[in-house]
């Protein structure tokens, strides 16, 4: 066989010829040769590009390996031989993460080809997301979940139609969050909407966030494909249970009953549309009955009655005022407060024979912010901090402007007349122990309550007869077996929890409308009405216990249904929601270290 003179001569015993630029080689036998014919030219020294393809020549015996056909192509140096370089398909070239040859994952193929991209320890469990549990149960449990854990549905195959696009699913998803978060849900709750939502569609590895004014979701095709992340800020905040309860069967058709996109924004423009079902002056009405049976709660009369009802109702129409000038919510709040208090002065200075510390504790009741407080504190329970943090610091700045509002009034009727005993807690608010009064005064604020949240009718006398027994459980915890106030709070707040969350449960909805009406005469209207009086008459001390009891209450009454709805979903395990490792997993993110 011809061979090139630039690539050497290969000797008996298979070792080639090889030109180092010196005037010496090696010859056919391994021997060395001096140079006695011509003089190599500079072309001759220069080493050929097949010399140059590897810095380390093989000892002698060892062959080199066989050349490729093509001379003017490179090789590697760290190129393997002929008979042992695997063969990479042109299908396994599209992933990084493809297993090697002869390997098995142990999982189904893809309809697409491929693999699952996360492989659990213990396998991808299967999930059933029918109609047999609410989508809340279903969702909060995946999201509870890791990401790699998290179980693949089973969806119908639709083949008359492709999938949505991702970014319609995404806006589509962050409106509905808009509408949950503004209307007062917990994050957890709001994150579980917004993954059931984008679950549903298709979308399995999405992670929506949640925070107190900012919702997001980003999703992510594939391990090597970019995230799409979409976001949408929540600027104004409205009560109105009846879209709430509007938007929660929404979700639910979508997870349970897999309507199409285009009907799911029919929907959401329909909820959007939908006037409130209750008008202002209703409100305002409410507003009067809420104040006057509170005041009947703590043992005022008719007349009392009366005055907190018109004092609250004066209140809410300034408040309105206000919003309409376009003044952040703190001053409402400090003009609401007001008119009750000018109405307990009034009484006070006219040395009428009326509970006048009962006409202001009536209209405080109207303005403490329970909702947004048992928010806070569910959301602090659940992990989210951050929004548990911002919704507890918004209820601080509302409460300081009932502060402002109350004390500015109260300093000026002390100023007046520093001798008002009708304003005088030791006298004016004794142990009132009226069980029929109460019970039916606690049930007409929860209607009261139900009316200013604009909840749905048929709702109403589930949350009022709610409301009752609330108040029931309380005196007899408190009065007849003369529990300490916190405590007996709590537990009858618990129960409150509990009922709320089991008539969500049966009608696949919120459970707000069931509980935010209900705590309503559970809300520490005297405890706040004694701290701020004993700070306006200068007994520093006792307004500190005052306050410091008012709060305690309040987060009893939090911590309380907040119990009652864990209880629920803990003792009643919705099927085909169970883990791999066979329980449900835990609210808690870490454990503390």
């Amino acid at each position: 066989m011809a061979s090139d003179p630039q690539r050497g001569q290969r000797g008996t015993n298979g070792t080639p010829h090889s030109h180092n630029g010196s005037k010496s080689g090696r010859n056919g036998n391994g021997g060395t040769a001096s140079g006695n014919g011509p003089e190599p030219s500079d072309e001759d020294r220069r080493p050929s590009a097949d010399e140059a393809r590897s810095a380390f020549t093989p000892p002698m015996g060892v062959p080199y390996p066989p050349l490729p056909e093509d001379e003017s192509s490179t090789t590697s140096e760290f190129a393997l031989p002929e008979g042992l370089r695997p063969e990479v398909s042109a299908e396994q070239e599209g992933s990084a993460f493809a297993p090697p040859g002869g390997t098995t994952t142990g999982q189904t193929p893809l309809p697409g080809g491929g693999f699952p991209a996360f492989t659990p320890p213990h396998g991808i469990p299967v999930i059933s997301l029918t109609k047999e549990a609410p989508w809340q149960d279903r969702m909060r449990t995946m999201l509870r979940m890791p990401v790699h854990e998290r179980p693949v549905p089973e969806r119908a195959e639709r083949t008359d139609e492709t999938g949505p696009a991702v970014p319609r699913v995404l806006d589509l998803t962050l409106r509905i969050g808009e509408i949950l978060l503004a209307g007062g849900e917990g994050a957890e709750d709001v994150e579980a909407a917004m993954f059931g939502v984008a679950h549903a569609y298709g979308l399995e590895r999405v992670e929506p966030t949640v925070t107190f004014t900012l919702l997001s979701i980003s999703y992510q095709p594939s391990l090597v494909d970019d995230p799409v992340t979409a976001s949408r800020t929540v600027r104004r905040r409205g009560v109105d249970y009846t879209r709430l309860s509007a938007v929660f069967r929404l979700v639910d058709d979508i997870t349970s009953e897999g309507i199409t996109l285009e009907e799911a924004y029919r929907g959401l423009a329909e909820i959007r549309r939908n006037r409130h079902p209750f008008p202002s002056w209703a409100l305002t009405l409410a507003s009067g009955l809420l104040s006057g049976a509170a005041s009947m709660l703590v043992g005022g009369g008719l007349l009392v009655f009366v005055a907190a009802a018109v004092g609250s109702m004066l209140g809410d129409r300034l408040a309105w005022l206000a919003s309409g000038r376009g003044l952040p919510e703190f001053y409402q709040f400090v003009v609401a407060a007001m008119p009750p208090a000018m109405m307990g002065v009034g009484f006070g200075l006219a040395h009428a024979n009326v509970q006048a510390s009962a006409v202001i504790t009536g209209g405080l009741f109207a303005l403490i912010p329970g909702r947004a407080l048992v928010a806070g504190v569910q959301d602090g329970l659940t992990g989210y901090y951050i929004t548990a943090s911002a919704r507890l610091l918004e209820v601080g700045y509302l409460i300081v402007g009932i502060v402002v509002g109350v004390l500015s009034v109260l300093y000026i009727g002390l100023q007046v007349d520093p001798g008002l005993e009708r304003l005088n807690p030791e006298q004016a608010l004794h142990v009132y122990n009226a069980p029929l009064v109460q019970i039916v005064a606690s049930m007409m604020l929860a209607l009261a309550f139900c009316v200013l949240l604009q909840q749905e009718r048929h709702t109403v006398a589930f949350a009022t007869l709610n409301g009752g027994v609330a108040w029931v459980v309380y005196g007899a915890l408190a009065n007849v077996a003369k529990l300490n106030a916190v405590p007996a709070t709590a537990i009858a707040a618990g129960l409150v929890g509990l009922f709320g969350q089991l008539l969500s449960r049966y009608r696949y909805a919120s459970a707000l409308p069931y509980v935010t009406a209900a705590i309503g005469p559970l809300l520490p209207g005297s405890a706040t009405y004694f701290g701020l009086l004993n700070f306006a008459q200068g007994n520093l001390l006792d307004g500190i216990s005052s306050l410091i009891k008012a709060v305690s209450l309040a987060l009893a009454i939090a911590v309380g249904v907040n119990l009652g709805s864990e209880v629920a979903r803990l003792f009643l395990r919705a099927p085909g929601i169970e883990t791999a490792a066979g329980g449900r997993r835990a609210a808690k993110r870490t454990r503390g270290f």
